[in-house]
């Protein structure tokens, strides 16, 4: 894993708007490495902008997000630092997942061999060879994930990962996440399953209406506010307005 002298993720008074219409809104965190920071909120409340913004996949109007000191579009090679995990709907249901991750490693230059230690890291390697069309839910968020993995990257920025996952899948994806970030990788994680963000993530960020409502410790921040983490998010976003 790479480590430096700048925070992994750098995010520094981002805004976003659509049609004239606020979606993010002077958004600034910091993610360190060797930390898992659950970025949380309501449907609507700005983290998928976000985390399109950090990835290059929208320009923001104001702000800017850095990866390791450098904007996305700035990376030499961007798989080989940032993986990110967003949607496995795009998935082609007429290959197979071997061959999916054969031509997301083409394009960004990796050796095929790399192909089967993702295949094995998500727990897919019997499968591989299947079309994507029979996967279930959970078995393409494995798939989106290897792919995100394929680089080696020291940052990981997971979207809803546990969708699909049934108990034991969840199970097995915090032991990844929190591998990746003990040996020095760094995970934004945004979540609706603030029982797996509470057992993962070292910091969270909470979004409402296009805000950060509050950032930090996840266990200091909590424990100040009752020790319980579905009720402080509750209270941080129940006053929240507008839906973005």
């Amino acid at each position: 894993m790479t480590n430096s002298t700048s925070p992994a993720l750098a995010i520094r008074g981002l805004s976003k708007s659509f049609s004239g219409h606020p979606a993010v809104e002077d958004v600034s965190f910091d993610v360190l490495d060797g930390r898992v920071v659950g970025l949380l909120g309501p449907n609507g409340a700005g983290k998928t902008t976000t985390t399109r913004m950090i990835l290059g996949l929208a320009a923001p109007d104001s702000g800017e997000a850095l990866i390791h000191g450098r904007r996305y579009r700035d990376l030499e090679q961007p798989a080989q630092t940032i993986g990110a995990l967003l949607d496995s709907a795009g998935l082609h249901p007429g290959r197979t997942g071997r061959e999916h991750l054969r031509i997301a490693a083409a394009q960004i230059g990796v050796a095929q061999p790399r192909i089967d230690a993702v295949l094995n890291d998500v727990d897919l390697s019997t499968a591989a060879d299947r079309r994507i069309g029979g996967y279930s839910l959970g078995m393409k968020q494995r798939l989106a994930l290897a792919a995100a993995l394929l680089g080696e990257p020291s940052i990981l920025i997971l979207d809803e990962p546990a969708n699909g996952l049934d108990p034991a899948g969840m199970h097995w994806l915090r032991q990844l996440i929190r591998s990746f970030a003990d040996a020095g990788g760094s995970v934004l994680l945004s979540s609706h399953v603030l029982s797996e963000v509470a057992l993962v993530a070292d910091d969270i960020v909470v979004i409402a209406a296009g805000r950060v409502a509050a950032s930090g410790d996840l266990r200091s921040t909590v424990d100040a506010h009752g020790g319980d983490l579905e009720s402080y998010y509750l209270d941080l976003t129940s006053t929240s307005a507008g839906v973005r």
